[in-house]
């Protein structure tokens, strides 16, 4: 960097077209269908219909809640933001440019923490899936803790091989969990009114309503139901330096995957309701548990309930290659902006992707699970990893509704009144979120700790993120005083 440059800082304009250049280096893998596939198969988690069964009957008024007060609203966020600012790093770009570069590293740490604590928790989704096909005799495959670390080391393992690769590989993977996804949600829904023909299963209603119970508890799934299940288009917007046409593409996939998400969450979770008391639904495995009730306990019900989650398991994975992908890209996009070290841009000199956040992404994850896992049941580590991920997430969906609403004003632009209404509603739900999703919606030992772990855990790694952030810049500002002089 020269003294000139350090007399003003770049203007946006100059800022995004740095960045331009940046993503123009990178293989434009992805087209239409692979973006609506992907939202699919990223948006769309298997454990969602679990939660919203929490609720009984009135899951439905609560899923449209949903729909209205944040669902709705992130599309029309995200199809604006994406449109203005189709740029590699999606929401971290979006940030830089709208709030400024600190709002963005936190974002970067927060998505980052958030695919790390998730991907740390696929071993115990992928034991709860085995423990399912194998039966009975294999119940102890989705509590057993070597099990569970030894399949995160070997997926973990994978993900890092095929992130390497490229998407030029790695869509297909994603292609096919959309795929199968889809496939097992159709058994799914399916099922009840196959039991229903046959007699087994007398007044199966998938639209039935109740009145909801307005509680802590009833709110917190709410809150789940929306940012957890709900959430997800605006990531796919992380990679539009590798997609074709991206300002027009990442809008036009929201539009055709919205309706196809929606319908496959409320039938869902309709069908789930129609197998399992409320009380005894698994959080972990809410699908497999259906699977293994309705396909029955004779050798072709097993047969077939085991290849339903089998395919269940190769969504798990695609959607944990979807999120490590993603993730690996954060480092490097701030490290463009020096916002990270250097060493986080490296570029596999075949396949252009970043090896070394590969590699960084990869031991974190693994550390992550072995951490998560320690000292309690496999439910509650569930829940203690899902609620410290769901909520790292959640704060950077503050960040991408709070864009319309305060973002640009210096630079004489105001967002249009329908998109900041919508990013009011969307903040609002974010927020709920967040407050709540320090308490379990399981029984745990004990509450108070639960809660007491989750706070800790996000306060105490937000602060090492700022931390990290401002040694950062105060780093690059004694580099640029000593250039000048």
């Amino acid at each position: 960097m020269t003294a000139v440059e350090t007399q003003s800082p770049p203007s946006p304009a100059a800022r995004e077209s740095g960045v331009e250049e940046k993503s123009a280096s990178l293989k434009k893998e992805l087209g239409l269908r692979d973006l609506v596939l992907q939202q699919i198969v990223y948006v769309v988690g298997t454990i969602w219909v679990g939660t919203a069964a929490k609720l009984g009957h009135s899951q439905l008024i609560f899923w449209l809640a949903a729909m209205a007060f944040f669902y709705l609203p992130q599309a029309a966020v995200v199809i604006a933001l994406s449109k203005r600012m189709p740029l590699e790093g999606g929401l971290y770009q979006w940030a830089r440019l709208g709030l400024g570069e600190l709002a963005a590293f936190m974002v970067v740490w927060n998505l980052w923490l958030y695919a790390v604590v998730l991907i740390a928790s696929v071993g115990l989704l992928l034991g709860t899936n085995l423990s399912y096909i194998v039966g009975p005799s294999g119940a102890w495959l989705a509590s057993n803790k070597t099990v569970i670390m030894l399949l995160n080391a070997i997926l973990i393992a994978a993900l890092m091989i095929i992130a390497t690769l490229g998407l030029r590989v790695s869509k297909w993977l994603h292609n096919a969990g959309s795929i199968t996804l889809m496939a097992s949600f159709a058994v799914l829904i399916a099922l009840p009114f196959v039991h229903m023909a046959r007699g087994t299963l007398p007044n199966y209603h998938p639209f039935a309503v109740a009145l909801p119970a307005l509680s802590l508890f009833s709110l917190n799934v709410f809150g789940k139901m929306a940012l957890g299940a709900l959430s997800g288009f605006e990531y796919v917007a992380v990679l539009a330096g590798e997609t074709k046409d991206a300002g027009r593409s990442i809008g036009r996939a929201t539009l055709i995957a919205a309706p196809v998400i929606a319908a496959m969450f409320i039938l869902g979770t309709s069908a789930v309701l129609a197998f399992v008391p409320v009380d005894k639904i698994n959080l972990i495995g809410p699908i497999p548990q259906v699977f293994s009730i309705g396909f029955g306990a004779s050798t072709f019900g097993a047969t077939m309930a085991g290849a339903a989650i089998l395919l269940l398991t190769v969504r798990s994975i695609a959607n944990s290659s979807i999120v490590f992908t993603g993730t690996s890209r954060m480092p490097m996009v701030a490290g463009w902006n020096s916002l990270l070290p250097a060493w986080f841009t490296k570029l596999h000199p075949k396949y252009r992707t970043p090896v070394n956040s590969i590699l960084f992404v990869g031991i974190a994850s693994v550390l992550f699970g072995a951490a998560g896992i320690a000292g309690v049941g496999e439910q509650e580590a569930f829940q203690l990893l899902d609620n410290a991920a769901g909520i790292f997430y959640a704060l950077t969906y503050l960040v991408l509704f709070a864009i319309p609403l305060v973002a640009f004003r210096g630079q004489g632009e105001r967002m249009p009144l329908w998109l900041r209404a919508a990013s009011a509603s969307g903040f609002a739900v974010s927020l709920l979120y967040v407050v709540l999703s320090i308490f379990p919606i399981i029984d745990v030992t004990s509450w108070l700790s639960f809660a007491v772990k989750i706070s800790g855990v996000v306060v105490g790694l937000n602060a090492v993120g700022a931390t990290l952030f401002f040694a950062e810049r105060r780093r690059r500002g004694s580099a640029r005083k000593e250039l000048a002089t």
